[in-house]
């Protein structure tokens, strides 16, 4: 079993493959949040000049990606920091607490175009 897992490179990543790992998701990341408002331009773009119905999916992908990205940054960061007495980074509760009500807005918006526009789930 040892040797099937070998094959696959199924072991813990050093400091170097991290970094590695960590820019290949990053630059991943980048691209994906840029098509999704590029994305988002065209079909605002399409609905002014076309008169088409509005697609809100990929405004509604971008917004859950960036507010699920500073969700998980904050609720890190104050991990991070939690035990740490000295660290001025302690009191994210409160855009914590803003980032989570963002999401229960996002989800409000999301519901409510989908009800508006027809949708059938």
């Amino acid at each position: 079993m040892r040797s099937f897992w070998k094959k696959l490179r199924s072991h813990k990543p050093d400091e170097m493959e991290r970094s590695i790992l960590f820019r290949a998701q990053r630059n991943a990341y980048l691209f994906l949040a840029a098509a999704l408002f590029l994305w988002s331009l065209y079909e605002s773009w399409a609905v002014h000049v076309h008169h088409t119905r509005l697609n809100l999916l990929p405004c509604l992908l971008l917004v859950s990606a960036v507010m699920i990205q500073a969700l998980t940054q904050a609720l890190l960061t104050r991990r991070a920091v939690q035990d740490d007495e000295d660290s001025c980074e302690t009191g994210p509760m409160a855009r914590l607490v803003l980032l989570t009500c963002g999401a229960a807005c996002l989800a409000a918006v999301a519901v409510a175009a989908a009800v508006l526009l027809g949708a059938r789930v």
